[in-house]
């Protein structure tokens, strides 16, 4: 009798889960808990690729054989060799073909339960996007709104530390949503991991309790926020904190202090706004950052760029900005933001009530 490939939903009744891809493969996306054991690494996976175009399929497979066999053999001696006969792990590759079905059919020789999941990675990515689609609907969301150097993203971690449920879009993406938000040393993850990550936060939620979130736009950086995601963001229950330019100023001078220590990262950052300012506003900001006048700049950026465009883009995003419950504070202290937080959730319990 046939046996039946395990699907992405019996991925759970698995003790390991085992990509074989090759390990650039593995970096764009991969099951989340999943280890990287490739039976081809990146050269050798374009050796054999290159010969079965160029030479022959029969030949690429007898040189792809000996490599797998080579490296499923390392694999074994160096990771497998302590897991016990009930051990029951779950293997794939891109499409769920000879690669992760060389391995399986050697574990299973040996005793182990081990799985081939039905269609590889290719089936793990359709559920993502399927999951994405839908998943988003079922939340309630509260958006926390306010112009540039509000501490959104601040306070909603400090809603988390609460106990409230938060979704933090910028954690994911690496990045602080505007043109100065790329973090130095963190690269963005690919779009592929993203979503997986969004998916797994997603899942991690009750769709019965409300989730916070910050309001974003359908960028983060490199990244794209899935449209059903976005759109139910933007008609969630809006939360404005109005904060003062000098607290907002303050608390820029503190998020953003790593730039001070990169001037060059800085006005490169800088320059990519070239087109939306005028040649002697950008050269003047530049300026500042040679001469280290470091809270000019920050004010300049705030009323002359990033205020501008908060006032033209806020009502035609977000539809519960028209009429949004507001936070008011000339504080945005650590202290003073774990305050905000506090009260923007005891407000939104008394609502619920």
């Amino acid at each position: 009798m046939k046996r039946s490939h395990p699907t992405v939903a019996d991925i759970a009744a698995y003790d390991t889960i085992i990509d074989v891809r090759s390990p650039a493969e593995f970096a764009e996306d991969h099951i989340p808990g999943a280890i990287n054991c490739p039976v081809l690494d990146d050269e050798e996976r374009i050796r054999v690729g290159t010969m079965y175009k160029q030479v022959s399929p029969f030949e690429a497979k007898k040189v792809g054989a000996a490599l797998v066999s080579r490296n499923i053999a390392r694999h074994l001696e160096a990771q497998f060799l302590d897991r016990p006969r009930h051990w029951k792990p779950l293997i794939y590759c891109w499409r769920g073909g000879d690669r992760s079905g060389s391995m399986t059919t050697i574990f299973r020789a040996i005793g182990w339960q081990a799985g081939q999941l039905e269609g590889g990675y290719k089936a793990w990515r359709r559920h993502v996007i399927e999951q994405l689609e839908t998943l988003p609907g079922r939340f309630r969301f509260h958006v926390v709104c306010g112009a540039t150097g509000s501490a959104k993203t601040a306070i909603l971690q400090a809603i988390g530390r609460l106990g409230e449920q938060v979704l933090d879009l910028e954690g994911l993406a690496s990045h602080k949503g505007s043109v100065l938000g790329v973090l130095p040393g963190q690269p963005q993850p690919t779009q592929k991991w993203f979503e997986t990550s969004l998916l797994q936060a997603l899942s991690a939620l009750d769709p019965g309790r409300p989730v916070y979130v910050e309001a974003e736009s359908r960028k983060i950086g490199n990244l794209h926020v899935p449209e059903a995601l976005i759109r139910q963001v933007r008609a969630g229950d809006c939360l404005n904190v109005e904060a003062t330019l000098a607290a907002r100023v303050d608390f820029l001078l503190r998020d953003y202090a790593y730039f001070f220590d990169l001037p060059d990262l800085l006005n490169r950052r800088l320059d990519a706004l070239r087109t939306l300012i005028a040649g002697e506003t950008l050269q003047r900001w530049q300026d500042y950052v040679s001469t280290a006048d470091w809270p000019v700049l920050v004010r300049e950026l705030l009323e002359l760029h990033y205020d501008p465009l908060y006032r033209r883009s806020q009502d035609h995003n977000f539809t519960g900005l028209q009429h949004p419950e507001t936070f008011a504070t000339d504080d945005l202290s650590p202290d003073g933001i774990d305050r905000l937080a506090a009260a923007i959730v005891q407000a939104r319990t008394a609502q619920m009530a």
